[in-house]
């Protein structure tokens, strides 16, 4: 049985993730509108400037940040539901990877905790990968957000950002996809998974231009540089996703 701090941390970490998704967005849109009829309006201006030299990072990879990756609290909101990764294949980190998410759900909870935090042990089962969540490129036009949300290792999901990180040098880039997108979310009901993927096979191309022909009955497809291999099949255990 958890101990009733343990159970007020895990709540108020969890309370934390979903403010910061809901809330923290419009409020520093706000918060520099307001500060521009302040005293402080060369904070909004600094950072308008600042905005403008780094509006394209999103589609550029990204620019995460370990440390935050690493913060206790995501442990907390991983045993308030719990997630757990759990690994049924060997990913290599000579190629490439195009990897598909499901279910979206309300929040995308399960995919954050396991590929965006480091709480589940991500790099530790796939040692050589570096996961990238691919999310909708609207979100990076809020300001401060925008930064917060590229730390943890979110990048934008258009094709320009998923062809630059694809045709990086460095192989081992692993590209998460939430193929439902937003819709799925309107089918997330208890006890029920529905995918969709109708009209969505744009990841399909993807990682035919950017390897080989994804694995014959396999779940995921990969793009990969060099010969074909098996694919993953990780489970987000208590979340149900599953990439």
């Amino acid at each position: 049985m958890k101990i009733l701090q343990k159970q007020q941390l895990e709540v108020l970490s969890t309370y934390k993730y979903v403010s910061c998704f809901l809330f923290m967005g419009p409020f520093f849109s706000l918060l520099g509108v307001f500060l521009l009829f302040t005293s402080l309006w060369w904070l909004s201006v600094l950072y308008t400037v600042w905005l403008f030299l780094d509006w394209d990072t999103p589609c550029q990879g990204g620019r995460r940040s370990q440390w935050i990756r690493n913060w206790v609290l995501w442990k907390h909101m991983r045993d308030y539901f719990p997630i757990k990764l759990i690994k049924t294949a060997e990913l290599p980190s000579n190629r490439n990877y195009v990897l598909v998410t499901h279910p979206h759900g309300i929040l995308s909870v399960g995919v954050f905790c396991n590929f965006c935090t480091e709480v589940t042990g991500s790099s530790q089962q796939f040692p050589g990968l570096r996961f990238s969540l691919a999310i909708l490129n609207s979100l990076f036009y809020l300001p401060v957000y925008r930064d917060y949300i590229m730390s943890y290792g979110a990048c934008s999901v258009n094709r320009q950002s998923l062809d630059f990180i694809l045709s990086q040098p460095q192989l081992g880039q692993a590209v998460l996809i939430l193929v439902g997108g937003a819709h799925e979310a309107l089918h997330a009901v208890p006890g029920e998974h529905c995918l969709t993927l109708r009209n969505r096979k744009g990841f399909v191309r993807l990682a035919l231009r950017h390897g080989g022909p994804p694995h014959p009955g396999a779940p995921v497809p990969a793009a990969h540089r060099g010969a074909g291999g098996p694919l993953s099949h990780a489970v987000h255990e208590g979340s149900g996703a599953t990439v």
